[in-house]
């Protein structure tokens, strides 16, 4: 499948203005952030607390809400066009040119892509262990060997480590920063020159889902220099549509193409009216900053309470918290269970180690109040 389906379509004059412009226009306006006191006062429904999936527990933003309502009777049409705005969108703000982006049904399938294509050469990948791995199920079921190099003693990726894990039959090398679970993060300067002594035969994919919740600048400006760099990124995390399912690649022109190769519809495998909330949802520069902002108050809350209650609690760069449930007393999955909330389960055994999604605070002191 060609990827410049979407090339084609600004050659023959569509583009965004195939949708619409009443429709694009009805979020185009910035509209006034919900008030001031919305983060206190959001109430769990049916008494039930998710800090599992570290989704953004503000929801969408209110442009991108508007977007779902405004736009609801395009859903009967594919609209091929709105995912060569989106494209062209994220091209802006990632500095890179259109070419170099692909869309996916959350960076998940950016992910999958990425495996398959690096699987088409038996050989082995590297991880760091413990890391996001759910999706390497791909890889494994392919042929690659999985090679896991432990973090070091600060629970942060061992870059030197993971470098020398890396051998001749080294297809794919993954790095998740900030880490999930841990929520550490690589130094970027460390980051980059580890990205610089990396074999160009093996891909390097650089899982970015969590980023935002940083100040730290993306790799994705490297990519024209490294030809063997994936930036996975997503609007699941701060933006808030973990279920609407849409992230992207960013990559050399000819690493997206391989991969829009393994793609069945390239850049369509997300919905219409998702494509449209990301549009919007780009535009709230406010949104985002403040749910970082109140992200940063829950997470410091919730690691001091922790901390009162003997649980050792590694800096988070995230939206989550990894703790150690070694010196609690009590059991804790019994506590949560008994108070509707749901949280994760244990991922190293040695000092019992498990995560917390940070929700919203009247959440997190619920969770708090849960284990006291």
């Amino acid at each position: 499948m060609e990827i410049n389906r979407r090339l084609w379509l600004k050659n023959v004059g569509l583009g965004i203005a195939g949708i619409g412009m009443t429709n694009m226009n009805s979020f185009a306006s910035p509209l006034p952030l919900v008030s001031e006191n919305v983060f206190d006062n959001l109430e769990p429904q049916n008494n039930f607390i998710t800090l599992r999936s570290n989704e953004n527990p503000y929801g969408p933003s209110p442009l991108a809400r508007k977007a779902f309502a405004d736009n609801l009777t395009l859903s009967n049409r594919y609209n091929w066009e709105i995912a060569t705005q989106l494209i062209s969108n994220l091209a802006v703000k990632n500095n890179v040119k259109d070419e170099n982006i692909l869309l996916g049904a959350g960076s998940t399938e950016i992910l999958d892509l990425v495996a398959k294509f690096a699987a088409s050469q038996k050989g082995n990948y590297v991880i760091a262990d413990p890391s996001y791995e759910y999706w390497t199920a791909t890889l494994d079921s392919l042929g690659l060997k999985k090679i896991k190099v432990p973090l070091n003693a600060d629970k942060k990726i061992d870059l030197q480590a993971m470098l020398k894990a890396v051998d001749k039959d080294t297809k794919l090398v993954y790095i998740c920063n900030p880490n999930n679970p841990t929520g550490t993060i690589c130094e970027r300067n460390e980051l980059v020159n580890f990205v610089n002594n990396v074999p160009p035969t093996a891909i390097v994919l650089i899982d970015e889902a969590y980023l935002e919740f940083t100040k730290q600048q993306s790799l994705s400006g490297l990519i024209s220099t490294h030809p063997n760099i994936v930036v996975a990124k997503t609007f699941s995390k701060i933006y808030g549509l973990a279920g609407a399912r849409i992230g992207y690649a960013i990559a050399d022109t000819t690493l997206i193409n391989n991969l829009a190769n393994l793609q069945s519809n390239t850049n369509n495998s997300v919905s219409v009216l998702s494509k449209l909330a990301a549009i919007a949802s780009l535009k709230d520069n406010k949104f985002v900053s403040d749910c970082s902002s109140q992200n940063e108050i829950a997470r410091k809350y919730t690691i001091d309470e922790l901390q009162k209650l003997n649980c050792e609690c590694i800096p988070s760069n995230t939206n989550f918290i990894y703790f150690s449930l070694t010196n609690y007393k009590k059991d804790y999955f019994q506590k949560l269970k008994d108070n509707n909330i749901e949280g994760t389960r244990i991922y190293v055994e040695q000092g019992k180690w498990t995560r917390i999604t940070v929700g919203t605070m009247q959440e997190m002191k619920q969770f708090i109040k849960a284990l006291q």
